[in-house]
């Protein structure tokens, strides 16, 4: 199995970099995690977000493979505990499905990649830098994996 997360934004601090890379590195082969990032749309005083959201859309959706399962971070969607977010991750596994995560940009996902999700997943009800929601899904897929691999990382 293989997790893609696919997100909004480019150029992260070095900061998030290293937390990212800090927790991917410690997964398996089998259990990799690719961050794929999508250039954002142009936001500004005179810019159409609509058209920018759209934009990502389209990026996204080339991005996408056929037998992928898709789940949107999106803050109507449900909140899923470490425990939920491994039992998802060991069906996925079982069922041999690679798995895109999708992290919109300031303005969230393209209706179009919402309508695609198979699942929505809320990472909180708080508005979260998306910097930090890149080493946030970094650690919990490796707290996800410890746990279904019974090491004492997560207590």
């Amino acid at each position: 199995m293989r997790l893609r997360v696919l997100a909004v934004g480019t150029r992260m601090p070095d900061w998030v970099t290293q937390g990212v890379d800090e927790y991917l590195k410690r997964l398996p082969r089998d259990f990799s995690v690719d961050i794929i990032e999508i250039t954002p749309g142009k936001r500004g005083k005179n810019a159409d977000v609509d058209r920018a959201i759209q934009g990502e859309g389209d990026a996204m959706l080339a991005k996408l493979r056929d037998r992928e399962r898709v789940i949107a971070l999106d803050v109507e969607g449900r909140s899923w505990s470490t425990e939920r977010l491994a039992a998802n991750a060991e069906q996925w596994r079982q069922e041999g499905h690679d798995v895109a995560c999708l992290v919109g940009g300031p303005d969230g996902l393209d209706p179009r990649l919402l309508a695609r999700a198979e699942q929505r997943w809320s990472l909180s009800a708080l508005t979260l830098p998306h910097p930090l929601v890149r080493i946030l899904l970094a650690e919990q897929f490796y707290r996800a994996w410890t746990l279904l691999a019974g090491h004492p990382y997560h207590r």
